[in-house]
């Protein structure tokens, strides 16, 4: 793998704002709310975290960690949201880097299980994400799949 550098949010809290605006750009979610939850994050008020990896001072790859990513199972929580890896950069394991890392740093934190909401079949599994059942997301005309990662 390439010397990409991997780095939770807190180790790079300088990013915040960059990140906020990559992560609204990648899926269209207002990046005040990005904001919002990467402060709680790096305040302290919430162990949700914010990962990304970087190439230089590229963000080309990332991940968070929300309560609830907009479904309508509230009792599944928390989810890894926004897993998004820069088109030139995929298939070269960043994805499952930063979601290995996402999930180690929620169960040192005694924070287990993790959920994910996704339409990808085959993809998750390679991370030792499980299928768990298929999930309302809000809004959306038809049923997305939900992850487990115990």
């Amino acid at each position: 793998m390439e010397a990409y550098v991997y780095a939770a949010l807190r180790q790079r809290p300088e990013l915040r704002d960059r990140a906020a605006g990559w992560f609204h750009c990648k899926w269209g979610v207002p990046q005040e709310a990005y904001l919002e939850c990467m402060e709680a994050y790096l305040n302290g008020r919430t162990e949700y975290g914010w990962y990304l990896c970087l190439d230089g001072d590229r963000i080309i790859g990332g991940c968070g960690v929300i309560e609830n990513d907009f479904h309508d199972r509230k009792d599944l929580a928390p989810n890894i949201c926004a897993v998004y890896t820069e088109e030139g950069y995929r298939c070269k394991g960043i994805a499952g880097h930063l979601l290995h890392r996402a999930v180690e740093d929620l169960r040192s934190k005694a924070i287990t299980p993790v959920y994910l909401l996704t339409d990808h079949v085959g993809f998750y599994e390679r991370y030792d994400w499980e299928f768990l059942c298929m999930v309302q997301g809000n809004g959306e005309p038809g049923m997305s799949r939900m992850y487990i990662h115990r």
